[in-house]
């Protein structure tokens, strides 16, 4: 984000900002139509009518030739030597007072030549540098003025150099200040965007995490569980281990296809999220998966459920599946107890268990990562809910999740 010709927009933009004289342009820029019109122009209506003589002035003709045409000849390079075209037309203003030539029609050689190397000055260069050199530049001048009063008496001298380099250099440090300050607005628009698809990017990985975390842990448990209790009964009810390899062959195929799904998602972010996410309603089949010898699931609803947004309804499925999943992997407990209350303006959902069973073996993951519980806070506090687990003062462990539910909610 070497060609000669415009860019595709340029010719599509106002006349008025493609043929601005003061634009920034590269620092190797050539002169262009406007520079040139700038000093065939100057010279035309300032030295031209005293080389034909329509207006009279001081000096030989060839020495307000080569003067006129030396003060604004240096102009063509204004944008790419800016410091010394400056110093060129004051240089060339100084000697003319001094050799008391003037090959314009006013005092002091009044003309355009030095308040246009002055602003391309301002525009160009920082504000100390362009006031410094614009100083020296006066300074010369004023003094060359002064010598020429004394050595040609005839001749007045005044300060309009001075009256022309004071608006002309607020103008150029003006049209410096807004390039900077656009300049800068355009780098924080390109930090911003880069910062938000960051954002967007962090927050998608950090989805795709909970998403294949809550999928792989909750369904390796379950597998882990059921092929234990396959073993045990194989030789003694053969039916019973047959039952426990057909719930395995089932949760392993649903957690195939919902980790395809998530691969999807990742491989084609653009695509949307597929319409048959777990819900509320997809809670009880859950609960159901998770019978087995030793355990029992207690699934209770209070109040009247609302039609809750869909990804509200798939957080909460998600954090009673990682609930559960950290019963089995860690409580080895005989009973756990699934409720979600349906209130006004909130959403409670609650998963505790009883604690270990004495003498029960140790449980399948007796450390674990930390990663569940992590996840669970951070699905809650993307809707900004309240989220809190830990052990229970009677034994066990609890995990509450605490949904505000807005007027506007109902609706979706």
């Amino acid at each position: 984000m070497a060609i000669t010709s415009l860019p595709p927009d340029q010719t599509a933009r106002p006349w008025h900002q493609r043929l601005t004289p003061f634009r920034h342009r590269p620092g190797n820029a050539g002169p262009d139509a406007i520079d040139i019109a700038i000093v065939v122009g100057s010279f035309a209506a300032f030295t031209l009518p005293l080389l034909v003589g329509t207006v009279s002035g001081i000096g030989s003709t060839p020495a307000i030739a080569i003067l006129g045409a030396a003060a604004v000849a240096p102009l063509l390079v204004r944008r790419r030597w800016p410091l010394a075209v400056l110093i060129a037309v004051a240089a060339v203003l100084c000697l003319a007072s001094l050799l008391g030539v003037r090959f314009t029609p006013w005092v002091s050689n009044t003309g355009p030549a030095f308040g246009v190397a002055v602003l391309t000055l301002a525009d160009r260069r920082s504000r100390r540098d362009s006031l410094l050199a614009t100083g020296a530049a006066l300074v010369a001048i004023c003094v060359a003025a002064l010598a020429g009063t004394h050595l040609y008496p005839d001749q007045d001298q005044d300060s309009v150099q001075l009256l022309i380099a004071i608006p002309a250099w607020l103008a150029g440090d003006m049209f410096r200040t807004r390039r900077d300050y656009r300049s800068s607005m355009a780098a924080q628009q390109r930090h911003w965007a880069a910062e938000e698809e960051r954002r967007i990017r962090a927050e998608e990985r950090l989805r795709v995490s909970r998403d294949v975390h809550d999928l792989i842990s909750h369904t390796l448990s379950m597998v882990a569980v059921r092929s234990g209790v396959a073993r045990l009964l194989l030789d003694e009810q053969p039916g019973e281990a047959r039952q426990a390899l057909g719930a395995i062959e089932t949760a392993s195929r649903s957690a195939l296809n919902e980790l395809r799904r998530v691969l999807a998602q990742i491989r084609e972010p653009g695509c949307e999220p597929a319409s048959d996410e777990p819900g509320l309603a997809e809670i009880t089949d859950l609960v159901d998966g998770l019978h087995h010898d030793g355990l029992v699931v207690e699934y209770h609803v209070t109040g009247e459920p609302v039609a809750y947004p869909a990804l509200l309804q798939t957080t909460v499925y998600r954090i009673v599946q990682e609930a559960l999943t950290n019963v089995v992997k860690h409580a080895h407990t005989a009973r756990a107890r699934i409720e979600i209350r349906h209130a006004p303006h909130e959403l409670a959902v609650s998963v505790t268990d009883d604690g270990p069973v004495a003498g029960s073996p140790e449980p399948l993951d007796a450390s674990g990562s930390g990663l569940g519980l992590v996840g669970m806070r951070e699905r809650v506090s993307l809707f900004g809910g309240r989220f809190e687990a830990g052990p229970r003062p009677e034994g066990g462990f609890a995990v509450d999740a605490y949904f505000p539910i807005d007027e506007d909610d109902d609706v979706h």
